[in-house]
C-alpha cells in the first residue's frame, strides 16, 4: 500500500486517478455477486481508462454531486461518526498497491487499521439503506475493493442523512470477492497496457508529456 498526501478533488488527485481503475469504479468490473463482467461495460470503461492515461486528466463526467458531498462528510458526517464511536478518522488522499496498478480513494483510515467509507443519500434512499440494514450492492465492489488495496480487513460503511438515524456496518473482508477483484483488475489492467502500446503505435509515439492537454476540469 502506498499513500499520496493529496487533498481529494484537487488537480493533485484527479491527476493521480487518471488513467488507472479506481475502487469506487470497480463494479465496472464484477457484479455484486463476484462475477468476472465482461462485454459492452467492461470495453466502455477501458476505453475511458486509456483515454485518461493517454491525455493524463479525467474525462468529462464529473459533476458537482460528488465534490458537494465530499464537504457535508467533512462538516458534518465524518465528525458525527467520531463523536458517536469515539474513534479518530484519519483523512487521506489516495491509495494505490505498491505497483501502483489500481488505487481507492478511502474517506479515512482508522488507528485498528481499517477505514471507513462515508455515504450522504437524500432522505429517501436513505430510509432504504435502513430498512435493508446491509450495505447496498452497488458499493460492495468498492468496499471489498477498499480493503484490497489497503490489505484492511473489515471496513466500515457509514451512511448519514441529517435529521434521521445513521446506518453504520462493519463489513468483512470477504476472501471470493478479493480474489474475483483481483482476477478481473490483472486482467484488466493488461489489456489497458496492450491498449495504451496500441494507441502509442496508431499516433507513431508517445503524446508529447510537457504538451498542454487540459483535462475536462480545466487543467
Amino acid at each position: 500500500m502506498k499513500i499520496h498526501d493529496v487533498e481529494q478533488g484537487t488537480p493533485e488527485w484527479f491527476a493521480l486517478r487518471a488513467g488507472i481503475p479506481t475502487a469506487s469504479e470497480f463494479a465496472n468490473l464484477v457484479t455484486p455477486n463476484w462475477k468476472i463482467r465482461t462485454g459492452e461495460m467492461v470495453e466502455s470503461y477501458l476505453s475511458r481508462k486509456l483515454a485518461e492515461r493517454w491525455r493524463r486528466s479525467p474525462l468529462a463526467g464529473w459533476s458537482s454531486g460528488p465534490m458537494e458531498q465530499g464537504s457535508l462528510r467533512e462538516d458534518e458526517a465524518i465528525p458525527y461518526f467520531e463523536v458517536r464511536t469515539g474513534k479518530q478518522v484519519k483523512r487521506i488522499g489516495f491509495v494505490t498497491t505498491d505497483d501502483g496498478r489500481w488505487g481507492c480513494s478511502p474517506d479515512g483510515l482508522l488507528a485498528d487499521g481499517t477505514g471507513i467509507e462515508v455515504k450522504c443519500p437524500e432522505p429517501q434512499t436513505q430510509v432504504k439503506y435502513l430498512l435493508s440494514g446491509e450495505i447496498p450492492a452497488q458499493y460492495a465492489a468498492q468496499v471489498q475493493g477498499s480493503m484490497l488495496v489497503t490489505g484492511a480487513a473489515s471496513w466500515t460503511f457509514f451512511s448519514f442523512c441529517r435529521g434521521f438515524p445513521a446506518l453504520m456496518l462493519t463489513v468483512e473482508r470477504n476472501a471470493s470477492a478479493i480474489d474475483a477483484l483481483v482476477k478481473a483488475l490483472e486482467s484488466f489492467c493488461d489489456h489497458l497496457d496492450d491498449a495504451y502500446s496500441e494507441l502509442v503505435h496508431l499516433y507513431g509515439g508517445e503524446p508529447d508529456k510537457d504538451a498542454d492537454l487540459p483535462g475536462a476540469l480545466g487543467f
